[in-house]
């Protein structure tokens, strides 16, 4: 299904593009549904045969409606959530400026529409709009320094740190609502999705939260209330156990 033009300007970098522009971009664009639990991209093998099956199509891919989650398998099996991904946001770098391997796989998270851009047709677009590579420029720096800050402490942090910020993280990016109690997460947050978003195992993430108690409250489902935003941020910043 092509992708209509409202669909087009919910897409972060084609933002501010005048109608005449995305009607250009339309007829090389297509909508596809994800059910909640559907992988849309396979982690790429490093196998010539796999990578010549699994290489993606030379196009740019972004999340319409929904989201998604974006998670990498170690050789021992682990897996890590990298991110997780809502409307507007774009991803599989590779398939426009890398060897078209998925370098992890994307799942739908909820039940999401994914939108494509045809490669030749976006590098047109970006010709006649620069602003367009400047944010998606904009959006590769941002991920690569988070993968960096992952990476770092992963390898110097203690896992509460590592948790704390990680609460803040969300905070941040899916919003919060006040409460009695609190400052709640819009977004819900499982034991099983905090451990393999922190490189931690899921008793030590249950452990830790009920360490917090002062500082969070957690709810079945995976509601977290921030109770001492102050004290969260001390935790984040190492500064207290």
């Amino acid at each position: 299904m092509q992708a209509s033009l409202e669909q087009l300007s919910q897409i972060t970098v084609f933002a501010g593009l005048e109608t005449a522009d995305k009607v250009t971009l339309q007829p090389y664009t297509q909508v596809q549904r994800h059910r909640k639990g559907e992988i849309i991209l396979h982690e790429g093998d490093v196998s010539r045969q796999a990578a010549a099956r699994l290489r993606l199509p030379a196009k740019l891919y972004a999340v319409v409606s929904g989201a998604i989650q974006v998670t990498k398998t170690a050789m021992t099996g682990k897996e890590t959530i990298l991110r997780a991904l809502a409307a507007g946001e774009i991803f599989a770098a590779p398939a426009l400026l890398g060897n078209g391997i998925s370098p992890a796989t994307v799942t739908a998270e909820s039940d999401c529409e994914i939108l494509t851009v045809e490669r030749d047709a976006l590098l047109k677009a970006i010709g006649q709009n620069p602003e367009i590579a400047l944010r998606m420029l904009m959006v590769f720096n941002s991920r690569i320094q988070q993968l960096h800050e992952i990476v770092h402490g992963l390898v110097s942090e203690r896992a509460i740190v590592r948790l704390a910020r990680l609460i803040q993280y969300f905070a941040a990016e899916a919003g919060t609502e006040a409460t009695s109690q609190g400052e709640c997460l819009k977004v819900k947050l499982s034991y099983y999705r905090m451990a393999r978003s922190s490189g931690i195992t899921y008793e030590e993430c249950v452990r830790l939260i009920k360490s917090l108690k002062p500082v969070i409250a957690y709810r079945r489902g995976g509601t977290i209330i921030i109770l001492d935003a102050e004290k969260l941020d001390a935790i984040a910043s190492g500064d207290i156990d």
